[in-house]
């Protein structure tokens, strides 16, 4: 995929293809958890994979409606995702608990960058702010697990 030209364009692009992938590493940990904390680390993985998938979506239709063809496709995830990923197998619950604050800590950090990009276009910089509180409090619940 040729990356626009568009600085907004890229940044949503990025945010994407993060969300998607942050949606799909969160469902791998969800069912391959294992230990003490596999409950409740469960359970949250749950929620995180969902809000990752809805987030997606509204980062994927603000991208349209800015005129801009988001590209979701598993392959453009694989080449583009900024997050560590996971290995197969059985993942012990610290070392999900240890690899997700670790990877919500890269969304974070690049949803900051890319409200950059928005500084007046409201609507979006507000879409993308939203993102980032959740990811915070995702973030907190599991530091709280440590």
């Amino acid at each position: 995929m040729a990356a626009p030209e568009n600085p907004q364009a890229n940044a949503l692009d990025r945010e994407l293809v993060d969300l998607l992938d942050l949606g799909l590493l969160a469902k791998h940990a969800h069912w391959s958890i294992v230990g003490p904390r596999f409950r409740a680390i469960h359970l949250l993985l749950d929620d995180l994979a969902e809000f990752a998938r809805h987030s997606a979506d509204r980062v994927a239709e603000r991208a349209v409606t800015l005129g801009h063809s988001p590209d979701g496709r598993a392959a453009t995830i694989a080449e583009l995702s900024s997050l560590s990923g996971l290995r197969r197998g059985e993942l012990r619950d610290v070392e999900v608990i240890t690899a997700f604050v670790s990877i919500l800590d890269t969304v974070a950090d690049d949803l900051h960058a890319a409200l950059d990009a928005f500084e007046r276009d409201y609507v979006t910089v507000e879409l993308l702010t939203s993102v980032l509180a959740d990811v915070d409090r995702f973030a907190w619940m599991l530091r709280a697990q440590e």
